[in-house]
């Protein structure tokens, strides 16, 4: 498991890459056939790093929450993808909800699913929901779902998954593979990165 000090170098060095076109060679016909995994990170938050000591999943107030930037974000990722008619079937949310209010800010509705829980201060639990989210992923070869799936969880679990860190809101296209394998496409940029991003805020692996 990657230490906290690997995941903050990693972030700042993301924040520094350049950003890219955003939209730019996203497989639009491909994901209007369905049968994809959308893995997505939570919108920005307000400033932090990481929760509030004491914080509960049951008390929204006690956890670090979106930012009005964020749920722009995430309004904006929904909108583009209903544009597109992009087909969504099942939507899956950590439940910290910040994730939650993404899904929810996005697609309307969504259903917790404990694997997609942030593990950076249990690292003991990644290989677990790491290979729960796999198989569950590889699973749709058998039964290819209705639409596309999107499961909106936290940096240090897309990255677990993908070996790709990501922004806030951005989305790595996964294709199923096999009997335990997730086999990444694409990412999908569909908003800027925040301001804050770009300035290095480094609690990126929450």
């Amino acid at each position: 498991m990657p230490t906290r000090r690997a995941f903050l170098a990693g972030a700042l060095a993301l924040a520094a890459a350049p950003c890219g076109a955003i939209e730019d060679d996203i497989p639009w016909e491909r994901l209007r056939r369905g049968g994809l995994v959308l893995l997505m990170r939570h919108a920005s938050t307000v400033d932090g790093l990481g929760d509030p000591p004491g914080f509960r999943l049951d008390a929204c107030a006690t956890q670090r929450n979106l930012s009005d930037a964020g749920r722009s974000e995430a309004r904006r990722v929904g909108e583009r993808l209903r544009e597109a008619r992009v087909p969504i079937g099942r939507v899956y949310s950590s439940p910290w909800c910040r994730c939650r209010e993404t899904a929810r800010v996005a697609f309307g509705e969504a259903e917790d699913w404990e694997p997609l829980s942030s593990f950076f201060e249990i690292p003991e639990r990644e290989a677990l929901y790491t290979e729960r989210v796999r198989k569950r992923i590889a699973s749709y070869v058998r039964r290819p779902p209705k639409g596309n799936v999107v499961m909106v969880t936290h940096n240090v679990n897309i990255a677990a998954i993908t070996r790709l860190s990501v922004a806030p809101a951005e989305i790595v296209i996964v294709k199923p593979d096999g009997c335990c394998s997730a086999r990444p496409l694409r990412r999908m940029k569909l908003v800027p990165v925040t301001a804050a991003l770009r300035a290095g805020n480094t609690d990126e692996h929450r």
